[in-house]
């Protein structure tokens, strides 16, 4: 037992290593391909970086919705957004402070509110939670259509790249791109299951696991490559990844989910929607303060998801 929990931690750390080499190499290799094709670090991040990264929340929640449990499906999309607006993009300004700008507040920012806001009223209208309110696969179409409108929208009316003389993007970019994609999303997925493991054997119950590893697990892609971009100093990316990967969660994942399988609300996640509107809001007034995200609110942000964390714990 104690050899196989040595191979554990040594997966777990080799994992850790995967996350930001490879977050490393996407950052890179992405910023080129954005420039090759003419559109800013800010688009590249809201969309090809950010739908890339996403891929463990798509295949938890569509994984859920074809099985038919809804709580998980439905929980794990709201709770992974939190988290990126949270722990990821708060911990990533700590880290870095992040500069921002009046397009990433007036589109991207104030389409994830609406979005989110739209999120709320459809699941359980104006007045609340009440019994039998469902979500819907003309609501489930709905979203889809809307991811897809926004992303053809980013393309057709799109950013001029940041820099006047940019690297272009070569074969050896898009291997490395693809390469850094699943490297991220490989190290993710090795680090929820070997950690998970590791917690087992000192006694942690699953249910601690699920809201902690598990979550953190998920969106560690997110995670390594904001913390990657903002280092290297492609604030576009590193915000646009985060707010890319929150729309594609709530529009696409969401949308498919409903889709597949259309669901009965639980009263249970009404609180967390709630919270995830205040959140957007949140961040939407701490982009437009200077044009910036200082590390006084980053820890603002990561201050709110251990709230979040605490009351989970003593619910449960």
């Amino acid at each position: 037992m104690e050899f196989s929990i040595i191979i554990d931690c040594v997966i777990v750390f080799a994992s850790i290593i995967m996350l930001w080499k490879g977050a490393d190499w996407l950052v890179d290799s992405a910023a080129e391909i954005a420039h090759t094709l003419k559109i800013s670090d800010l688009v590249v991040g809201l969309t090809v970086v950010a739908f890339g990264t996403s891929a463990p929340e798509f295949a938890v929640t569509i994984s859920a919705a074809i099985t038919k449990q809804t709580d998980i499906s439905i929980g794990n999309v709201i709770g992974s957004n939190i988290f990126n607006l949270g722990f990821i993009l708060g911990g990533t300004a700590m880290i870095r402070p992040i500069a921002t700008n009046k397009k990433m507040f007036e589109r991207d920012g104030l389409f994830l509110l609406i979005t989110t806001a739209l999120i709320f009223f459809l699941f359980f209208g104006f007045d609340g939670w009440t019994a039998g309110d469902s979500f819907t696969q003309y609501e489930g179409v709905l979203l889809f259509s809307l991811l897809i409108a926004y992303v053809a929208f980013l393309f057709i009316k799109k950013d001029p790249p940041e820099e006047v003389n940019p690297d272009s993007a070569t074969l050896e970019s898009y291997a490395f791109f693809l390469i850094g994609l699943v490297m991220i999303v490989a190290g993710g997925h090795l680090m929820v299951e070997h950690a998970s493991n590791v917690a087992r054997y000192l006694g942690v119950s699953d249910w601690v696991i699920a809201v902690t590893i598990v979550a953190a697990g998920t969106s560690a892609p997110e995670f390594a490559t904001s913390v990657a971009a903002a280092l290297k100093g492609r604030h576009g990316i590193a915000i646009g990844n985060l707010i890319g990967s929150d729309l594609f969660n709530l529009l696409g994942v969401l949308g498919l989910a409903g889709i597949i399988n259309p669901t009965m609300i639980s009263e249970d996640i009404f609180s967390s929607v709630f919270l995830l509107v205040i959140m957007v809001g949140l961040t939407l007034l701490m982009i437009r303060t200077n044009w910036r995200l200082s590390r006084a609110e980053g820890t603002i942000l990561v201050t709110i998801n251990l709230i979040r964390w605490y009351f989970d714990f003593a619910g449960s």
